[in-house]
């Protein structure tokens, strides 16, 4: 997995609000998921979730590595001590963001709740923009995507999507041990290399309020 630098601390805030950021090649996109024992270890050895993976049920992905790691605790949280990255096709995911609803009614975006609520129900998938963080997992000025996928887009993820699967855990262990240990240059290095991903505006306009008034 190829490596970058990345800002620690909360500077001046030179980054859009708004921004997909994500390890990604030509063709597609790394997203990482937490599973417990039961799933994690079975899906990286076979490159695809096991029969205990349930597939009606709504399953978010996040292509921020640091995300992930806020939200298992680095690995550590019962239930998500096995931390995967999964590269998936950019179409794929694509597919995801036109087919999202935004998780929450936005003054100014939406027509009004009730065609939002209605959107929501519909959507096999819906986006959520939460606070990116730094190396101690403290929230930064800019937004994170999540993307949840249900239904049609959770079928098409397990089964037409993944390209391959990597337990990521022992990386997500070593970062943290140099953050510990205050070495956060090396913690850096290690660091999966997230850029800006390539995604055409109009992909996003029906997700957040910047998109939709500048496009």
């Amino acid at each position: 997995m190829a490596r970058a630098k990345t800002c620690d601390h909360p500077g001046p805030v030179t980054e859009p609000k708004h921004r997909i950021r994500a390890l990604h090649t030509d063709r597609t996109i790394t997203v990482y998921q937490a599973y417990s024992s039961a799933i994690g270890p079975a899906a990286a050895r076979d490159g695809h979730f096991p029969a205990e993976w349930q597939r009606d049920r709504m399953t978010w992905i996040k292509p921020s590595f640091l995300w992930m790691m806020y939200r298992c605790g680095w690995g550590s949280k019962e239930g998500q001590e096995n931390v995967l990255a999964i590269e998936i096709t950019r179409e794929g995911f694509e597919w995801a963001l036109r087919h999202a609803c935004l998780s929450h009614y936005e003054h100014g975006l939406h027509t009004d709740r009730a065609t939002w609520k209605r959107q929501l129900r519909r959507a096999p998938a819906r986006v959520q923009w939460d606070p990116e963080r730094d190396l101690h997992l403290r929230p930064l000025p800019h937004r994170s995507l999540q993307l949840g996928l249900t239904g049609e887009a959770a079928h098409r993820y397990a089964d037409e999507w993944i390209v391959s699967i990597t337990d990521v855990t022992p990386l997500a262990r070593t970062i943290h041990a140099h953050v510990r240990g205050g070495e956060l240059d090396v913690a850096r290095q290690l660091l999966p290399s997230e850029r800006p991903y390539p995604v055409s505006g109009e992909v996003l306009t029906h997700l957040h309020r910047e998109a939709s008034t500048t496009n």
